[in-house]
């Protein structure tokens, strides 16, 4: 396992649990830890649920969300609507309850229609294959309105008699303007390994994506992830993960692959059982915008055109992905491939209170930071903060990717190239 590999996943192990922000590093981890936390918003989870993804990578604090699919349709028939037969483990999940006295008309009206954890943990396991159930746990929408409160979901562990499998779903409802209700695909095989993805338009407007990966991109154990991702134009977020062991981390694997099928998980999580939890969710437009965005943010397209200006002659952009905030490609100057990315992010109103800390100022009040990350591949940083508060970080490597083997000894850009592409006056910060 490499050097940038190991940080990426301790970094992801930590960051990727709803509601927990991001880890404070020192001065030298600043400009790669960013770049490595705006990738790696494609691997969203919910606390409630303990869903899991696989890895991605940015720049700054806020990057960008990548998500995944799955693999050709298997062999095996799509789940029963059955319920699977439970054992002493078994638990419920939260009860009903009456509206927070002071709650606005829009959370009045969706409390109302609650629909309890009881009752989400009895959906979920009517659709899943018969088997001996436990550590069976359940949230509902009669608290997700409510400060500090999970999102709706239910978990349990599945025995259906080839071996213990922890499975879990999740619940959201995203707003018009929030990225993670549309950022649906596949993630970008230069960043994250894995098996099967597909990404397909359903047709009433929405997407799925379903994945077959691992839960360490690094595989440094068997665990494997699978993981199915439905977004709707009625800002629908559903999500179900399986593993094939007891548990997500930090126990053996228990069979060869996760029980559901890519059919199966497909037939659960576009169940229709579900139209009733969505509609119980609180209007998103109810729930204030976060404090530090000032600002519109980059499309991956957007950052893409913008640094193909900027690139030294000869330079040709191939192989493109990225998402809201971040965006990746790769060049070759003749000696090989070397894949280069970007994080765009408004940093006027941090949500880390570390100072930027860097150690160069231009002329014109940017400041810059340059990190060279050793190890194979290597991984040129350039991290720059205009005066005007947007952060736009470069990285490049000596290979086609953070997963591919070094190919040349540096990357295709210079420092100085990635400096004037980082500090270009093209980048300005987007009022919304």
């Amino acid at each position: 396992m490499s050097a940038p590999d190991s940080f990426e996943d301790d970094l992801l192990h930590a960051m990727t649990r709803t509601g927990e922000g991001f880890r404070p590093q020192g001065p030298d981890g600043l400009a790669v830890g960013g770049l490595d936390r705006g990738r790696r918003r494609w691997r969203t989870r919910s606390a409630a649920a303990a869903v899991s993804g696989a890895a991605a990578l940015a720049l700054v604090a806020t990057g960008a969300v990548y998500l995944t699919d799955g693999s050709p349709a298997a062999s095996r028939p799509a789940p029963a609507a059955t319920g699977a037969t439970p054992d002493a483990g078994s638990g419920t999940g939260a009860g009903s309850s009456s509206p927070t006295p002071g709650s606005s008309p829009t959370a009045s009206a969706s409390a109302a229609a609650a629909v309890s954890g009881d009752e989400v943990l009895a959906m979920f396991r009517a659709l899943l294959p018969q088997g001996q159930i436990s550590a069976a746990e359940g949230s509902g929408t009669d608290t997700a309105g409510r400060p500090g409160a999970g999102v709706p979901s239910a978990g349990l562990v599945l025995d259906d008699g080839q071996g213990r499998a922890r499975i879990a779903i999740s619940f959201f409802k995203a707003g018009e303007d929030d990225p993670s209700g549309s950022d649906n695909d596949c993630p970008d095989k230069k960043l994250v390994t894995f098996d099967a993805c597909t990404a397909t338009a359903r047709p009433d407007g929405g997407r799925l994506t379903v994945f077959q990966g691992y839960e360490y991109p690094d595989r440094r154990v068997d665990t494997k992830w699978w993981n199915a991702k439905l977004t709707g134009k009625d800002g629908r977020r559903i999500e179900l993960s399986e593993w094939n062991s007891p548990a997500e981390k930090g126990k053996p694997v228990s069979r060869a692959t996760p029980p559901l099928t890519p059919e199966q998980l497909t037939a659960i999580v576009t169940d229709k059982s579900w139209d009733r939890v969505i509609a119980a969710l609180p209007d998103p437009a109810a729930r204030p915008s976060p404090s530090h965005r000032r600002s519109e943010p980059y499309s991956k397209e957007e950052i893409l055109a913008t640094a193909a200006k900027l690139l030294p002659a000869g330079l040709k952009q191939a192989d493109t992905g990225g998402s809201t905030g971040y965006a990746n490609f790769v060049v070759d100057d003749g000696k090989g491939a070397s894949m280069v990315e970007l994080n765009v992010d408004d940093w006027s109103n941090p949500l880390s209170t570390e100072p930027f800390g860097g150690t160069e100022t231009m002329p014109d009040g940017t400041q810059v930071k340059v990190r060279k990350a050793v190890g194979n591949p290597a991984r040129w940083v350039v991290d720059a903060l205009h005066p005007d508060g947007l952060r736009v970080a470069v990285g490049a490597y000596n290979s086609g990717g953070p997963k591919a083997t070094g190919s040349r000894s540096t990357p295709a850009l210079t420092v100085e190239q990635m400096k004037a592409i980082a500090t270009s006056p093209e980048w300005k910060l987007k009022k919304g």
